[in-house]
């Protein structure tokens, strides 16, 4: 039985595909297409059931059309552009496709023909044997000190 179990693993295993090689490609496609303002493009990244806890919004995403629109209303900011602060970013592995990341990132857009920076704190779920990978993304804006 235990051998059965086994090659039943083994067998499922070579089955599963993988669309992305790492949970970081996922979030370096994420931050080219943020950069690339196209919202169907960010939005294609997002599973069908995938939560979007945004940065810029007080609302919950829990749709594939919200998320395309949360995305498009983003894209419309002259000099939209994300940077990743590499040395922040953490990954924690559930399983061989299933990852966590988290860490900060720097939204920068025009506000009253002036360039900003937002810094940003995130988390991803990723499951890397998905075409729409992203399952769950939280980011909200690094509150300033108190002191």
């Amino acid at each position: 039985m235990i051998i059965a179990n086994r090659l039943s693993f083994r067998k499922h295993k070579a089955l599963t595909m993988i669309y992305f090689k790492t949970a970081e490609e996922v979030l370096f496609q994420w931050v080219t297409r943020i950069c690339s303002g196209n919202a169907d493009d960010i939005a294609a990244l997002y599973h069908e059931s995938a939560v979007l806890i945004p940065t810029f919004s007080p609302h919950t995403v829990i749709t594939p059309e919200g998320v395309r629109n949360y995305f498009g209303q983003l894209a419309t900011r002259d000099g939209l552009g994300v940077r990743l602060h590499n040395k922040a970013l953490r990954k924690q592995s559930v399983s061989e496709t299933l990852h966590t990341l988290s860490g900060i990132c720097s939204f920068e857009f025009e506000v009253d023909q002036v360039l900003l920076s937002f810094p940003s704190r995130f988390t991803f779920v990723v499951d890397i044997s998905l075409p729409k990978p992203i399952l769950h993304h939280h980011s909200s804006q690094v509150p300033r000190n108190l002191s």
